[in-house]
């Protein structure tokens, strides 16, 4: 596999990077570029292994993830004590927080301070997705990873993004995630399902259930960050499984190349959408899809 090859690679994985954590479907963009531009489907040699790489990469953006909310996903697991960081005496948490001011700081948690979110919450929110992941997956890898299903997603999720944040309570009743209750979880959970239909968006669809649900923007999004870790690493697995027979050694190069540069940018752009998303909600995003969508029917089907 040659340079340019490998360049392919990096650009998708910038793509994803850049866009998994604002409400605009990284899958979809990812489609969209590759249809378009790239053609990696025959660089491959498979479909298959095309869509694959396309689940895959998302794993270097969800390792960001883990690398920025380190301490949450200790403390989920028990594991602080051993592996979480600390600065002197107190424990710091990995999340950021938007002040009054409109400055970006970290958050100094004490142990024992209040309730915290559970392992038992992620899990409750991660069940209607992947048990409808893991029935629907045939499915979705035959019919769905195409431009025009993207803009279907693109336009319906941007609707309920704008239906989100016009009818969402004055006042959040739900701050910070730690406040989240297991029905708030479950249902966030089934919202996630619409991310299913590539286009949607995870965060996309999360946030918007987590605002509807009383949540503010910033506790909706950590939310879904946090459940993005499994779900993402589930999905690329059972991805990596199903169509492992139609992987060659050539292609390792490629998903490596797409995978970090996915991890670089989207380590670059996580904590800048965690402060964006507090200030402008969800309606720019929202706005940007339909244009989006509205440009690329145009140029790819006229």
């Amino acid at each position: 596999m040659d340079f340019l090859h490998l360049i392919k690679a990096i650009i998708l994985g910038m793509v994803e990077g850049l866009t998994e954590f604002a409400p605009v479907s990284s899958t979809g963009h990812m489609i969209i570029v590759d249809d378009m531009w790239l053609r990696t489907e025959q660089l491959l040699g498979s479909k298959y292994v095309a869509n694959t790489f396309k689940v895959v990469v998302q794993l270097g953006s969800i390792l960001a993830v883990v690398v920025v909310f380190w301490n949450r996903f200790m403390e989920l697991l028990g594991l602080s004590r051993f592996f979480g960081k600390k600065r002197g005496s107190s424990e710091w948490s990995d999340e950021m927080m938007v002040a009054e001011d409109g400055s970006y700081q970290p958050r100094q948690l004490k142990h024992g301070g209040g309730s915290r979110l559970k392992l038992a919450q992620v899990i409750v929110g991660l069940i209607p997705a992947g048990v409808l992941g893991v029935l629907l997956e045939n499915y979705i890898d035959e019919y769905l990873f195409s431009t025009a299903t993207v803009l279907i997603g693109l336009v319906v999720g941007a609707v309920l993004m704008i239906v989100a944040d016009r009818f969402a309570p004055k006042r959040a009743k739900v701050e910070t995630v730690d406040q989240i209750t297991y029905k708030q979880a479950f249902a966030i959970g089934l919202f996630q399902c619409l991310s299913i239909w590539p286009g949607f968006s995870r965060s996309g669809s999360t946030i918007s259930g987590g605002v509807l649900l009383g949540l503010s923007h910033r506790a909706a999004a950590d939310f879904t960050f946090i459940m993005a870790v499994p779900i993402m690493a589930g999905a690329s697995a059972l991805s990596l499984v199903k169509n492992l027979e139609y992987f060659t050694p050539a292609a390792l190069p490629f998903f490596i190349a797409g995978f970090i540069s996915a991890f670089v940018f989207a380590l670059l752009s996580i904590r800048f959408f965690l402060k964006l998303i507090n200030r402008v909600k969800l309606v720019p995003f929202a706005i940007y899809r339909i244009l989006l969508a509205i440009v690329i029917y145009f140029v790819f089907f006229f």
